[in-house]
């Protein structure tokens, strides 16, 4: 076989001219059993090839160790697609962006407060070559030259967007290629003189992301690359959602008449996304334009296949356009998956954080409030804790910065929130015997794109009380993975403070089915150990996706963990998916 090549203005493979119809689907984010699933749901709108991220995070959470087992098991993805019948890109640049936690980066990186990201510094570097020494051994037999789907791989995400340091990026297609990548190797930037001029690079093939106008993108690629393939790596047919915004929407005849210019004209598109997923756990990233703004938990995108796997009217408009274009057959799709309405679950048992803490942290004393990398934690929250003497008059707690939200207590009474958004302060007076300090801190995800990525989470500089620096401080790191250690008591009663709660549930027949949270304000939510995300009463997402993979038939458990109180203690699991 003719591996995919460029000859001039046109993509080759087997001899012949090839228009490359892919869709993006990110394995990170979609249950493993699922996977084919999603994956012949792509086929059957007509593509044929499918395209996705590596996060760097997911695949070495810590230093050194990896992890390439479940939800992390790009092999068996990529094998899966194979055997439906799909080329595969794989994008496994360090940085990813993808709107995910730190843009696909470690967290470990920003334990070191002099880390340089994304560019020629030799720290940076190292990490990197460590990683790639792993990851792309995985990679090598899958590709296309080694009998394998993988027909070409990106060797950073963006860069345009970010910086200008082309030796950096010399530096990770050399990586790539001296542990045996032989595919195509390409770049994507957006369509802009200064995007082009800084994420390109020489001898590699250039493509450009946009979501409207092709024909001026494509003009502005040509303006650099003079008869090179008109190719489209991110055509964003959706978009992504924060926390407080409106749910986006994107007219399905609109996006599918866009797609048809470039089919028509024979340009190569990668659907961003053909179908999104979830960010299950911790994941979510962040953007920073005028103000920090956390992505929500669900990853729908408004593409062709939902979060959730449901056909979609976007799929049919873009199978209709790629019907006139290309001969794809009878539409064949998968059995539905059956969307179950498992009723209320009440929670029957609790346990407030601060009787939690000594059962899933352990106490670290230092002088300063650390960050959580500092910790050696990657996500979750951190709890600090100071002893303030009496008496003093009435000042102003603040925090010099908070990443992401405080909640402040004074002895173990809440007093308020203290966020990154408003950066506000709480005032109290100090009795003669004193009072504790107590600071509760979220990370609620780090930032993904653009130039403040370099985002430490849990309290990054100081407290001070009045004018004065707080010291002797002692911290509980709680990145939430070790929940099963958790004693409960039976005595459910409203609360107001941080809390877990757990109840049970049966199940007879397995199916997806969504957590509906009605009373309960901030927090997250973990079924029989998986943490299937956050959720925030000011949406716009309303339920959580649950997949059915997760449940076993017979008795669930639920655990919610809940930073504000409810009144009511109960949740439902519905089958409707409410993202706004």
């Amino acid at each position: 076989m003719d591996n995919l090549n460029v000859r001039g203005k046109n993509l080759y493979m087997d001899n012949e001219p090839i228009q490359l119809i892919s869709g993006a689907i990110h394995y990170f984010r979609v249950v493993p059993e699922y996977w084919e699933d999603r994956l012949l749901k792509l086929k059957a709108c007509g593509f044929n090839c499918v395209e996705t991220y590596v996060p760097w995070n997911l695949h070495e959470p810590k230093e050194g160790k990896f992890n390439f087992e479940g939800i992390a098991n790009i092999e068996e993805f990529i094998r899966i697609a194979e055997q439906v019948g799909l080329y595969v890109i794989i994008r496994p640049s360090p940085y990813i962006c993808a709107e995910w936690e730190f843009g696909g980066l470690p967290s470990w990186l920003l334990a070191d407060s002099n880390m340089k990201l994304r560019s020629y510094y030799e720290p940076y570097l190292e990490k990197v070559d460590n990683y790639y020494d792993v990851l792309i051994k995985k990679l090598v037999p899958l590709l296309q030259t080694n009998g394998g789907p993988i027909i070409a791989m990106q060797i950073e995400n963006e860069y345009g967007s970010f910086g200008n340091d082309k030796k950096y990026l010399n530096f990770l297609k050399d990586a790539m290629i001296a542990r045996g990548v032989n595919v195509l190797l390409f770049t994507s930037d957006g369509p802009t003189d200064l995007m082009l001029q800084g994420g390109t690079v020489d001898n590699v093939l250039a493509t450009v992301n946009f979501g409207s106008k092709p024909v001026e993108a494509f003009s502005k690629l040509q303006e650099y690359f003079p008869n090179t393939p008109n190719i489209v790596m991110e055509y964003w047919n959706g978009w992504f959602d924060h926390w407080g915004e409106s749910h986006h929407k994107r007219d399905p005849a609109e996006a599918a008449t866009v797609f048809e210019e470039m089919l028509e004209r024979g340009d190569s598109v990668n659907f961003y996304m053909f179908h999104g997923g979830t960010n299950f756990g911790f994941y979510n990233g962040a953007n920073f334009g005028d103000e920090y703004q956390p992505t929500v938990t669900s990853y729908d995108y408004d593409c062709p296949v939902s979060e959730a796997g449901d056909i979609t009217p976007k799929f049919y408009a873009v199978r209709d356009v790629i019907a006139k274009y290309k001969d794809i057959g009878k539409l064949l799709l998968p059995e539905p998956i059956t969307k179950m309405n498992y009723g209320k679950v009440l929670m029957t048992e609790s346990i407030p954080l601060f009787d939690a803490l000594e059962m899933i942290s352990k106490p670290i004393e230092r002088a300063n409030p650390e960050t959580m990398e500092k910790l050696g934690q990657a996500y979750g929250y951190t709890l600090y804790r100071t002893f303030l003497k009496g008496p003093n008059k009435e000042a102003e707690l603040s925090i010099q910065e908070v990443r992401d939200r405080a909640l402040v207590f004074v002895d173990n009474e809440y007093k308020g929130v203290i966020d990154r958004w408003k950066n506000n302060t709480i005032s109290f007076a100090v009795p003669k015997e004193g009072v504790e300090i107590s600071l509760l801190v979220e990370n609620m995800g780090r930032v993904n794109y653009g130039p403040r990525m370099f985002d430490p989470k849990g309290i990054t500089e100081g407290v001070r009380f009045g004018y004065q620096f707080l010291f002797d401080w002692t911290m509980y790191p709680l990145p939430m993975d070790n929940l099963e250690l958790l004693g409960y008591s039976s005595n459910i009663e409203k609360t107001k403070g941080p809390t877990f709660y757990k109840g049970t549930f049966n199940v007879e027949e397995i199916g997806d089915t969504f957590v509906e949270l009605p009373g309960w304000t901030k927090g997250f939510v973990v079924v029989n150990g998986f943490n299937i995300g956050r959720y925030w009463e000011k949406g716009p997402q309303e339920t959580l996706f649950l997949p059915g993979p997760i449940l076993r038939k017979g008795q669930n458990e639920i655990l919610v963990f809940e930073l504000h109180g409810t009144i009511t203690p109960e949740v439902s699991l519905i089958d409707t998916h409410k993202i706004g």
